[in-house]
């Protein structure tokens, strides 16, 4: 079988490779990202690997004039194609998982990073200022952490915390038993009037998209601490930034913000990023923003490709 593989890096090179030979398909592998352009690079393709370019309506019906099948996406998130308009002409869309770790150990951290003040410590440290003004920080172990979200990453979450001694609530619409052993599921109204920390760990629907906004913030303790490693429309940034100038945020950390997938995974170093609220909160000494890099291990890279193959391979059978 035959597979076009877009957007792929470097260090992508030696994985698509090894998985390419071991389920024995000839790969195109591209750097390009896929655009009415690059879509030629699809012809004789039974299938295309993508990541994170929006693929809408007029591209997928060249792909599928070249009599592609499938389009499997190596990202957890698919709402940047149009998979709805791709299976009305009888190709099928994919996303991937992988190890629940990644992410879950980066939102541990980042946590970590926020109740301690690391980045006041680490740019004060920089520039000579070894003083211990406005940098006193919190013990996780006595504060209530709240998880929205107890899927896969959501769980592992809160095993990772069930260690620190937290005190751990738990939204989501289908409570497990193996959560409940670590945590207690609430409402979500609960969950936001009586957490000092709160992450978030969904998807993004229709129902998710700015759940956290001036109303909701308005419910939550005041200093909360707010970690979102899943997507960056679960929050309102506006009413965030305005919490945080006032200070009912103490404190946020952000590997996903609105707007982001014109920015990130590019390099803006000698140019205006043009994205006002991001700069903002860039800014602020509480805020810790990284670019979407929490799923970024060797681990989950490697499933990620491996899972967009067998994808590729299993659909263009018809399986």
């Amino acid at each position: 079988m035959k597979i076009a593989v877009y957007s792929c890096r470097k260090d992508e090179i030696h994985l698509f490779e090894q998985y390419g030979k071991e389920y024995d398909a000839e790969l195109v592998l591209s750097p390009l990202p896929p655009t009415k352009e690059t879509a030629r690079l699809a012809e004789g393709c039974t299938a295309v690997d993508i990541i994170t370019t929006p693929v809408g309506r007029e591209l997928i019906d060249i792909w599928h004039s070249y009599g592609v099948k499938a389009i499997a996406t190596r990202t957890v998130g698919y709402e940047h194609v149009d998979y709805e308009y791709a299976e009305s002409l009888g190709i099928s869309v994919s996303n991937v998982s992988y190890t629940p770790h990644t992410v879950a150990e980066y939102t541990v951290m980042a946590m970590l990073m926020a109740i301690r003040k690391m980045k006041a410590i680490i740019t004060r440290y920089m520039g000579q200022d070894f003083s211990l003004k406005e940098i006193r920080g919190r013990e996780l172990c006595n504060m209530t952490v709240g998880v929205i979200g107890t899927g896969k990453i959501g769980e592992t979450v809160i095993r990772n915390l069930s260690g620190f001694g937290c005190r751990i609530l738990a939204y989501d619409v289908f409570e497990k038993d193996s959560v409940r052993r670590f945590a207690e599921y609430c409402s979500l109204d609960a969950l936001y009037r009586e957490a000092d920390l709160i992450t978030l760990h969904t998807p993004a629907l229709p129902e998710t998209c700015g759940m956290i906004n001036k109303n909701t913030i308005a419910s939550m303790k005041d200093g909360v601490v707010l970690i979102n490693m899943a997507r960056g429309v679960l929050v309102n940034t506006a009413d965030l930034i305005e919490a945080l100038e006032r200070g009912k945020v103490a404190a946020a950390a952000l590997d996903v913000v609105e707007g982001e997938s014109a920015i990130y995974y590019k390099d803006f170093k000698y140019k205006p990023v043009g994205h006002h609220e991001m700069a903002i909160l860039q800014a602020m000494p509480n805020v810790i923003m990284t670019p979407h890099t929490a799923f970024f291990t060797d681990e989950a890279v490697g499933d990620m490709i491996r899972y967009s193959i067998e994808h590729c391979i299993k659909a263009g059978s018809g399986e």
